[in-house]
């Protein structure tokens, strides 16, 4: 059995650490501010903290105690558990997968950013220009990917002290481009758009866009908190690090807002942007701003070790999949799974460029990948998940679970109605509402 020789986290603070840099990513520094701005700002804030404590501790909850209870990788986690639900680790290894392959491709045009800054200063002169070459962008995703696949080789040794360094680098750079941006003229009106906003924007669509940010930013359904899970010891509260890991995943969701609106206001720029937001819009700011060159190699290297920790959290999924399933070296693992994990990436680093005119179901492939994993791999997972724990499994396992490692769990009613009641309805919605938004697009396509 595999459970005997598995490596386990060294500490407490390292697994938090860690669990917590899996889910600050490119979710909360770059997806969640746009949608702040799409989304009419404090009110979309408070849909997401909502969705956050109803949604995603529960969840969180439910994937760590089975990782830490079975002490395996998601796929012969949940056989361990119920043979005929070992699909839901699968789903759980598909999304990291797909993710990972277009996640690299962000992690490309960051690392770009980073090289232009530090050689010359200034950001690439046009994304759009950048992001349609037929080489670079193919490049660069290579070296993170790289980057990604030599951490994740040294097990959860590596993924410790990188965790254990990004972590406080992370919030250290956070605070720092805080202070300049607040600092800025007319820096209260980004202030006033996150948590006074008279103007909103938000819709039922902005309520859907919160739910889903939960799914994408807490890193649920994908495997990575069950894996993180299994190299927990016995004995720690679970409930209480999830509650330490959404707090901490939430903070730098909202500290990143703090960071990036009151700049965009301060220029007089549109916050309700894409990717151009920080790829477009932030480079005219920090060209605009004193000291403009070091503050942008300050906020890229955030946005790379952000981006980082979550792709190896990622890979470290597939990875324990490969090691436990198909008995594989951890190095056989990391090298093939990287190279496929690049190769699958390839098409959506050239999406805009030389396979700009593919699209699948109207979308272009570095959206479609998006599509795919959000709008249905990762809620038939979750829905499934919820199922199978709340009424056939049972969730009275996970109750004496978490009560024999951590005490008396408080909370037990209103984790058992989230997770049999309210969660699964909420996963519906979010699910429903992708393939309105899919059919939406192909009627605007003309598909």
């Amino acid at each position: 059995m595999h459970t005997k020789s598995r490596t386990q986290w060294a500490s407490k603070l390292g697994f938090v650490l860690a669990t917590a840099e899996a889910a600050i990513g490119l979710g909360n520094l770059w997806k969640f501010p746009y949608l702040m701005g799409k989304n009419g700002g404090l009110q979309f804030l408070i849909a997401y903290l909502v969705f956050v404590v109803i949604l995603g501790v529960p969840v969180m909850i439910t994937e760590m105690s089975i990782g830490q209870m079975t002490e395996q990788s998601p796929v012969n986690a949940y056989r361990k558990l119920n043979k005929k639900a070992s699909f839901i680790g699968f789903l759980g290894i598909l999304a990291a997968f797909i993710i990972l392959s277009y996640y690299s491709v962000i992690g490309g045009w960051i690392l770009k950013y980073i090289a232009s800054y530090v050689t010359t200063l200034s950001a690439p002169a046009d994304f759009a220009a950048y992001t349609a070459e037929p080489v670079e962008p193919v490049v660069w995703h290579f070296v993170f990917m790289l980057a990604t696949c030599l951490i994740c080789y040294l097990g959860t040794k590596g993924i410790e002290k990188a965790s254990s360094f990004m972590m406080p680098v992370l919030f250290l750079i956070l605070l720092v481009i805080i202070v300049r941006s607040v600092t800025l003229p007319n820096a209260g009106l980004g202030l006033s758009f996150i948590f006074a906003n008279t103007e909103s924007q938000f819709s039922l669509s902005s309520l859907s866009a919160a739910l889903g940010q939960v799914f994408y930013s807490l890193s649920l359904c994908m495997g990575i908190t069950l894996t993180y899970g299994s190299y927990l010891k016995k004995g720690e509260n679970i409930p209480k690090s999830c509650a330490t890991v959404a707090a901490l995943d939430t903070g730098a969701a909202v500290m990143a807002g703090i960071a990036i609106f009151p700049a965009v206001f301060s220029f007089g720029l549109e916050p309700a942007q894409g990717e151009t937001l920080i790829f477009g819009t932030l480079p005219k700011v920090f060209e605009s701003m004193q000291g403009g060159p070091i503050f942008a190699i300050l906020f890229f290297f955030l946005m790379f070790f952000a981006a980082l920790t979550s792709a190896i959290a990622l890979l470290e999924t597939v990875v324990s999949f490969a090691i436990d399933c198909l008995h594989w070296s951890r190095r056989r693992a990391v090298f093939i799974i990287g190279a496929l994990v690049f190769l699958l990436g390839v098409p959506s680093a050239l999406s805009s460029g030389p396979l700009g005119g593919v699209t699948i179901l109207g979308y272009s492939v570095f959206a479609f990948m998006g599509v795919l994993t959000d709008n249905i791999i990762m809620p038939i997972g979750g829905i499934s998940m919820c199922i199978f724990v709340g009424w056939i499994w049972g969730p009275k396992h996970v109750i004496d679970h978490v009560e024999q490692n951590s005490g008396t769990f408080r909370l037990k009613k209103a984790w058992l109605f989230c997770i049999r009641i309210l969660t699964p309805i909420l996963i519906v919605i979010v699910t429903v509402a992708g393939f309105l938004s899919v059919y939406g697009h192909l009627s605007g396509t003309g598909a």
